[in-house]
């Protein structure tokens, strides 16, 4: 059974009846149509169609409302504004200041029906077309955004994966990249609720972003033998200064991934991998940064990795108590750490207790 096409709507806005009889006469085999006789009645037609006008012949001179003011009322309605109109003119009527404001033909009177049929069907093709492909600009947007995010899972799951070969490699539990992000998570999350200084600047940085650049924080030790990475005890001058150059193999890692300056994640993480290791007091590496020198994701990693490395055992160090790993950051305040971030800690030191226990192995 042949598929039933619907005939397009077209309406008529005409106020002198025996015109409004022809144009009926002309389109009515070819289309459904609905009528107004002045622009207040043709907006409420507009308004109460159960189907939207494909087109609309919009006489200029009528009472009530006449054509140029409903035209300015739908070019301000976006629900209105994209339907195409035809002006329907008299001899005195300027038809290129109507072109120029958006109208998309015009037809003279006395009605030619040639002429009328033809540009109604042409502007009502060009209609269908191009909402057709309106359509399926959504459609495919639709579709890359879905596949956007698809890869993005992928390369989550990646890295994090990438993060735990770096700790198997660093005898780390297999949860430390988890509870760094988390500590992170929570201190950035605590910072912006109450309105530290650094809530603005935080909140800018997006720290859901910041969070997944945590899980490689330490991607550059993938470039430290084995001897001096796994080393169960302290490490000799020279091994500190080998085991030193985790940061700037982590940088250069960072920058052979994609272009740092126009990803804020790679940025991120750039940022975390050279600096988390920099002090307060410009006494850290790879640097010396100072201060507000040091970027603030990295002085968040910094807050997360210390009190991680302080709470969990090491085959060659036991676990501080949570409370004693806390009132040991504390004495570093203004040394090595940034000393909003040690209050913000002291304040939210039960919450990373919880993270640590939870995710400890």
């Amino acid at each position: 059974m042949p598929e039933i096409i619907a005939k397009p709507t077209v309406l008529i806005v005409e106020d002198v009846e025996i015109n409004l009889d022809m144009l009926a006469g002309i389109l009515e085999d070819d289309y459904n149509l609905l009528t107004a006789q002045n622009g207040k009645e043709a907006l409420e037609v507009l308004r109460t169609a159960k189907i939207i006008p494909k087109i609309i012949l919009l006489d200029l001179q009528m009472p009530v409302m006449n054509g140029r003011e409903m035209f300015v009322i739908m070019k301000r309605d976006k629900a209105l504004k994209n339907i195409p109109v035809i002006f329907i003119t008299a001899e005195n009527d300027s038809e290129s200041e109507l072109l120029e404001a958006g109208a998309v033909d015009f037809i003279r009177k006395p009605f030619e029906a040639e002429i009328v049929k033809l540009r109604v069907k042409n502007h009502i093709e060009l209609k269908i077309l191009r909402d057709n492909l309106a359509e399926e600009v959504i459609k495919k947007t639709e579709e890359v955004i879905k596949k956007t995010e698809e890869a993005a899972l992928i390369l989550d799951n990646a890295l994090q994966g990438l993060a735990n070969v770096i700790e198997d490699r660093d005898m780390e539990s297999g949860e430390h990249v988890k509870r760094t992000q988390l500590y992170v998570e929570a201190m950035a999350r605590y910072i912006i609720y109450y309105g530290s200084k650094y809530a603005w600047d935080l909140a800018n940085l997006q720290p859901e972003i910041i969070v997944k650049s945590m899980a490689l924080h330490d991607i550059g030790k993938l470039s430290i033998p084995d001897n001096i990475l796994k080393k169960p005890g302290l490490f000799e001058p020279e091994e500190y200064e080998i085991m030193k150059t985790h940061t700037t193999a982590g940088k250069k890692i960072i920058g052979n991934l994609g272009d740092v300056k126009s990803s804020l994640y790679l940025k991120h993480c750039e940022d975390i991998c050279y600096n988390h290791h920099e002090r307060w007091d410009g006494t850290g590496y790879p640097r010396g940064l100072k201060g507000a020198e040091i970027p603030l994701v990295a002085r968040l990693a910094s807050i997360a990795d210390v009190y991680d490395a302080l709470v969990c055992a090491r085959v060659y160090k036991a676990a501080l108590p949570y409370s004693d790993a806390v009132k040991l950051m504390v004495e570093g305040r203004g040394t090595q750490f940034d000393p909003l971030l040690i209050d913000a800690l002291i304040d939210i030191q039960d919450e990373f207790e919880k993270i640590a226990r939870k995710y400890k192995l």
